[in-house]
């Protein structure tokens, strides 16, 4: 970093918040390729925004198209992929946007950044919630499922470096919420994630 710059100072998020009477905060989904991410998390986005909610939504493919399209799928490709994200769903949340990320994140090292970037309290008033969503489901049945057929291409040789076939997932030990996509409907999964919300507070207009 720099050491010529200077952190400007403006509203505190408690101000943000309640100006705009909401609460921002992030919310992970990692799981491997085809476990439903993307899906629960688009579903989610729609269920919120009826609600009159301001959400967004980053996608691990679609930032790839922009962002993050000089990245590959090293593993320090990997890391500086989920360091960017974090940085920006913060940016999102601190707006007091509902922030939904949607990536495989493989390492927990890096959803441990990503954790700890939300709740550092420099330069700020107070954390942001960050949610870490396990979208779990078993290796067999995400091949079955397999949309795009890349566990296919991986399995072949075709495709280096694929999460849960030629590189690791590592899965979550403590996340907020663990969702079993091959047991768990769309609907019931974005229920779950909205009561979680509601129960902490963070659908609550206001601060």
């Amino acid at each position: 970093m720099a050491s010529n710059i200077t952190w400007h100072a403006g509203l505190t998020r408690k101000e943000r918040s309640e100006l705009r009477k909401q609460k921002g905060c992030t919310v992970w989904f990692t799981g491997l390729s085809a476990s439903g991410k993307s899906t629960i998390a688009i579903a989610l986005e729609q269920h919120l925004l009826h609600l009159d909610y301001q959400v967004y939504r980053l996608d691990g493919d679609n930032v790839r198209f922009g962002l993050n399209k000089d990245l590959g799928f090293s593993p320090n490709d990997r890391v500086e992929n989920i360091r960017r994200i974090a940085e920006v769903a913060k940016l999102f949340a601190d707006s007091t946007t509902i922030a939904l990320t949607s990536f495989i994140s493989p390492y927990k090292a890096d959803r441990q950044i990503a954790r700890d970037l939300h709740a550092d309290t420099k330069n700020v008033d107070q954390p942001l919630p960050f949610i870490e969503v396990f979208i779990d489901v078993p290796i067999e049945e995400a091949e079955k499922r397999d949309p795009k057929g890349l566990y296919k291409k991986a399995k072949s040789g075709e495709i280096k470096e694929f999460t849960g076939i030629s590189a690791p997932y590592e899965a979550p030990e403590n996340a907020e919420i663990h969702i079993h996509s091959e047991k768990t409907s769309v609907e019931e999964a974005v229920r779950i994630i909205t009561k979680y919300l509601e129960d902490n507070g963070l659908l609550s207009k206001g601060s």
